[in-house]
């Protein structure tokens, strides 16, 4: 039996112990590993208490094997191991909570953060943090990583955005739902400074040297510190282009003219950068003068010359030969070169016509051929005007009679 002194001793002992705080389900604690045990760690909680992280809970929080003896860790209560004699902690749900709470923290301050999508679906890409999935909508990409589908091809879409999986992206904090634990991200307003900033200092006709984003049908998309502005298909190339993407590759930096500005409204073209070869033509020809160029192709009705580069001279069937022609090719053929007169010439229309004909006086024959056609011509035009008085004459008469 105890003597009063040691009761009294254990009464001191007792009244200066550390009062014993047995944690709740889900509070969040700080402890210390004690022990590692292959994917279990076992943490210490003010020197009462030995509790158990099991594996599934530490997640992929952090690498499993930088975990040391006597680190401070902050874990999630979640229950007992009736087998174990422990409590069960999470080391995974107490740094989601820390994560939200950062989070929340920077929807606030506007502070840019880098992330990377582990997954990616027709709409998402899909950010994994301490294993909640957080998202950056496909409409919150920049440009530089928007998928430029034609057709918004829903297959296409989701092969652009897995590309993208496992890219670092800078994002801002946009919106926070801490009742369901959804984050959604933003890369354009992270880049927002920048975009004003390009603005400020974009002026008509400047030329600038920008990345190329995307390509469609009728147009190039070209991007810069967050701005995606477009050139359509005809300011590409002063020729006809049927394919944008001979002009230029996605991701290939291109050099541009600004030839339109309004706010954020932006025009831009390849091919202002370079005079058009119509002014250049019209400063170097003109009617009746003779040039000599290879035939590049022949349809039924006209021959295509090929001169200064991509413009098509062209040649009528009617300009061909003072003769009857028939099939073009009878007289000429592809790739070969011939002389031919300019006869008509308009640089504002794109059109030049040239004749073979021109260049050699009609023979006789052919003259009198002429002849024999304007007459048939004319007495096509006269029976026409009889048919139409006769006509109004007809009209007159019943009236009269009425």
């Amino acid at each position: 039996m105890a003597d009063n002194k040691d009761i009294a001793l254990f009464e001191e002992l007792f009244e200066a112990s550390p009062e014993i705080k047995y944690p709740r389900e889900w509070d969040v604690i700080n402890g210390v590993v004690v022990k590692i045990e292959k994917k279990n760690i076992l943490v210490n909680v003010n020197n009462q208490f030995s509790w158990l992280v099991i594996s599934k809970e530490i997640w992929n929080t952090v690498d499993f094997n930088s975990i040391k003896s006597w680190d401070n860790v902050d874990v999630m209560v979640l229950g007992d191991s009736v087998e174990r004699g422990l409590l069960i902690l999470s080391l995974k749900r107490a740094n989601q909570i820390k994560s939200l709470s950062n989070l929340t923290k920077f929807r606030t301050s506007e502070e840019i953060i880098t992330v990377r999508p582990t997954e990616a679906n027709k709409g998402w890409l899909l950010v994994d943090i301490d294993g909640l999935k957080w998202f950056i909508p496909v409409s919150q990409l920049t440009p530089l990583n928007y998928p430029r589908v034609e057709w918004a091809d829903p297959a296409k879409i989701l092969e652009h955005l897995n590309w993208l999986v496992w890219k670092e992206f800078k994002v801002k904090v946009i919106n926070v739902d801490e009742a369901w634990k959804k984050i959604i991200f933003s890369e354009k307003a992270a880049i927002s400074e920048n975009r004003d900033k390009a603005l400020w200092n974009l002026k008509v006709w400047d030329i600038v040297e920008w990345t190329v984003s995307g390509i469609l049908t009728y147009w190039l998309f070209i991007t810069f510190d967050g701005l995606e502005w477009l050139v359509h298909v005809s300011e590409i190339d002063w020729g006809h282009v049927n394919n944008p993407s001979k002009f230029a590759k996605v991701w290939e930096k291109i050099k541009v003219k600004v030839i339109w500005l309004d706010n954020d409204k932006i025009s831009l073209s390849v091919k202002r950068l370079q005079e058009n070869p119509w002014d250049v033509l019209a400063r170097k020809y003109k009617v009746w003068d003779v040039i000599k160029a290879p035939i590049s192709r022949i349809s039924q009705f006209w021959a295509f010359m090929e001169l200064d580069g991509w413009i098509q001279w062209l040649i009528h069937l009617s300009e061909i030969s003072h003769n009857v022609v028939k099939d073009i090719r009878d007289f000429i053929k592809v790739w070969e070169e011939v002389e031919a007169k300019v006869i008509n010439f308009e640089p504002k229309e794109k059109r030049i016509w040239l004749s073979l004909k021109a260049l050699v006086e009609a023979p006789v024959t052919a003259k009198e051929e002429v002849k024999e056609e304007a007459k048939k011509e004319e007495s096509k035009e006269e029976a026409k005007e009889e048919k139409k008085a006769k006509k109004t004459t007809k009209k007159t008469e019943e009236k009269v009679e009425e």
